[in-house]
């Protein structure tokens, strides 16, 4: 009969570990599938596709931080074609500075008043000029906050009888805001100035 009670009792404990390690191997499992899952949902989450004349294109999602040069650039683009892409229209001429004017501060709203006054639009319209601008290069500052830049472009004034062309040099810098349809990159640029605007060629 001890036999029997002992054979039972080392039957349990065999029974008892063998549910120790079947917890333990289930635990461990657990965290894997879960760790598994969180990677695989980091990584589908990084994946954006964009549809494009019928086709699925991929894009890949990054820190803002590594997409600053590139999306300040392009801020500060957008800016300057805004602003000096005009037509002898007032219509296209308001549209086009009411979008700059979103993605500056009233450096840029001063220097509008400034031209406003002056006539130049004005002069535009009842010149039937067109204007467009270029950008050639844009230097950039990422080490210091708000960020310097200097932009290179060049400006070309369209008359019925003779093309000009301008090279024109401006500054500022830019600071972070909340991004919106207006304002997609999230910059703002500060305190923006014409630094040169001058008469390179005149093609008749």
């Amino acid at each position: 009969m001890f036999t029997h009670l002992k054979n039972i009792e080392t039957a349990f404990k065999h029974i008892k570990l063998f549910s120790y390690f079947l917890i333990a191997a289930c635990t461990i499992i657990s965290c894997f599938a879960l760790y598994k899952s969180y990677q695989a949902a980091n990584i589908a989450g990084s994946h954006i596709y964009i549809l494009a004349n019928g086709k699925a294109l991929e894009a890949f999602a990054a820190d803002r931080k590594d997409n600053i040069p590139v999306e300040a650039r392009d801020h500060i683009r957008m800016f300057h074609h805004y602003f000096f892409t005009l037509d002898p229209d007032e219509k296209v001429i308001d549209a086009n500075i009411g979008k700059a004017l979103y993605l500056a501060d009233e450096s840029a709203k001063n220097q509008y008043n400034d031209l406003k006054e002056k006539s130049y639009y004005n002069n535009l319209i009842s010149g039937n000029i067109s204007q467009q601008v270029t950008v050639d290069s844009i230097q950039l500052d990422i080490n210091q906050y708000p960020y310097y830049f200097k932009c290179f472009a060049t400006q070309k004034l369209i008359r019925s009888t003779s093309t000009a062309n301008r090279s024109l040099i401006t500054q500022g810098y830019l600071r972070n805001v909340a991004r919106s349809d207006n304002n997609p990159h999230g910059f703002l640029i500060l305190h923006w100035e014409t630094l040169a605007n001058r008469d390179t060629t005149i093609q008749h």
